[in-house]
């Protein structure tokens, strides 16, 4: 597994940490408990992706309760893979709080572009409309649509969205 190797404290009862080997079956857990949210198969990927990227976990007392997967695209971009919260900690800020700490811990590595897939406004699919407002209010703009795009079931438009963490240059764009 590869990781940042620090923790962070959220609220007083959960913290943000590397995720572990034993991490990695509360991860597929909280995936196959949203069915609304990740289609059959998924689990896999996301277990290939956890061993594979950078990844961190939300754990309250003993419990992983949510859980991010980034990878490193090149020397200032990354993209966000996964994330998930399970079910029934959902509202509480911890996806907010995680999401925050790992664009932190990114940034602080240098990225200063981060990127993320999601289901596009278009597909009219009712649970997806939270996951794009909670990347809009993250700080993220959709910048595109792609259907198909390469890996994803056909009829599944992709929302593409990014963040700026930090400006990719010296100057800011209006001064290129």
């Amino acid at each position: 597994m590869r990781s940042w190797g620090g923790e962070m404290r959220l609220k007083s009862v959960t913290t943000v940490r590397g995720v572990g080997d034993g991490d990695v079956g509360d991860c597929l857990g909280i995936v196959r408990a949203l069915p609304e949210y990740f289609s059959e198969g998924v689990a896999e990927k996301v277990r290939e992706d956890l061993g594979r990227h950078l990844a961190w976990v939300a754990v309250r007392g003993e419990r992983v309760v949510g859980f991010v997967v980034v990878e490193r695209k090149g020397p200032l971009a990354a993209e966000v893979l996964w994330v998930a919260v399970d079910a029934a900690d959902r509202g509480q800020g911890i996806g907010r709080r995680l999401v925050n700490e790992v664009l932190r811990e990114v940034r602080a590595d240098g990225v200063r572009v981060v990127e993320v897939k999601t289901l596009d406004a278009s597909a009219s699919y009712e649970p997806y409309r939270a996951t794009r407002a909670f990347w809009e209010r993250m700080g993220f703009v959709q910048i595109d649509t792609i259907d198909p795009l390469p890996g994803w079931d056909p009829g599944n438009p992709a929302a593409i969205y990014v963040a700026a963490l930090e400006p990719t240059t010296g100057r800011r764009p209006s001064e290129l």
